[in-house]
């Protein structure tokens, strides 16, 4: 990895700019509440007097998004880490349940595309294996947002099911498992050297729809980086050369995530940190009978809405997150 000194100029006027947007992020969304409430302040008073009840339903409603919309701000402030601002890697994996853990993996990523949407992110499929029934039995997609590594990361964890399950004819309850890790995009302001030989590159043909393409052509690439054992794959690109490109980039990720982590872990055993949320932890159960709750393991928060949350309305638990392990 490159120091800052090592730079050239365009580098250099890049993470200004980059900086003063960051700055803008804070100040302008500020504002803008500011001057709302202000209106709301103005106006409510004048409402009340005239007994005009439309216009104070109006203003309340407003009062209760300010509210909102500070309370966002609050948890944003909490995201201070050196990559909560990057764009992120979902990746959902299905555990052990056969058939139900490869549709659990479905469901969850019907959940966070939806979660996605209502932040107004973008979302783009990266990789996928598909179940030998149903669902998948893994997913990758790149989530670009603002803060939504920051955010997302409160869901890397192992997500439990409990249900009736629809391919049982004898409508028993299951368990079944599924894992999501979550991992910072890296992009040309942080230099990572990958060596030609610390790799191994497979090819393969893409599965799923796709026509002649995806049948005729060795275009998905796998590539293995063999010091650390990390493993990345993508399909979705029109050519091999693209795929590689992006395993390339997830690769880059895992393995400034991997220093980083590694880095602040350091730091926490000596503070004597313990807070740490391990990977491989079960975060979350979603119950759907004989009732219906979805808990969260780490914060206690719990929904007994479990259409909502499965409808993408996990922000509360991902707030309860960020606000007892902070970044």
């Amino acid at each position: 990895m490159e120091a800052p000194g090592f730079w050239d100029d365009n580098d250099k006027a890049q993470l200004i700019i980059t900086e003063v947007n960051q700055l803008k992020a804070w100040t302008t969304p500020y504002n803008d509440l500011k001057r709302n409430f202000e209106d709301v302040k103005i106006l409510l008073p004048e409402a009340y007097d005239a007994n005009e009840q439309s216009l104070i339903d109006e203003m309340l409603k407003t009062l209760g998004q300010i509210e909102k919309q500070i309370e966002e701000l609050e948890i944003q402030k909490m995201l201070s880490g050196e990559l909560d601002r990057k764009d992120c890697y979902l990746t959902i994996n299905s555990g052990a349940g056969g058939t139900e853990a490869c549709d659990w993996a479905l469901m969850l990523s019907r959940m966070y595309q939806r979660w996605a949407t209502k932040h107004g992110w973008k979302v783009d499929l990266i990789d996928f294996v598909e179940g030998d029934v149903v669902g998948y039995k893994s997913i990758t997609y790149k989530i670009a947002g603002t803060f939504a590594y920051g955010y997302a990361k409160a869901e890397k964890g192992v997500h439990r099911l409990v249900r009736i399950s629809p391919f049982d004819s004898n409508a028993k309850r299951h368990t079944s498992f599924a894992s999501v890790d979550i991992t910072p995009e890296i992009t040309d302001d942080i230099k990572i050297d990958i060596k030609p030989d610390e790799v191994r590159i497979d090819t393969y043909r893409a599965s799923g729809a796709g026509g002649q393409h995806v049948n005729k052509t060795d275009s998905a690439v796998r590539i293995t980086h063999i010091p650390s054992g990390i493993i990345v794959s993508c399909q979705t690109q029109r050519s091999q050369v693209q795929n590689k490109e992006s395993c390339y980039q997830m690769l880059r990720s895992k393995l400034y995530e991997q220093e980083v982590m590694e880095r602040e872990k350091a730091i926490n055993d000596l503070k004597g940190e313990k807070k740490d949320i391990a990977w491989g932890s079960q975060i979350r159960n979603y119950v759907f009978q004989p009732y219906t709750l979805v808990k969260d393991t780490r914060t206690k928060m719990e929904s007994g809405n479990i259409q909502a949350v499965m409808d993408g309305e996990i922000d509360e638990f991902v707030h309860a997150y960020l606000k007892e392990f902070g970044s």
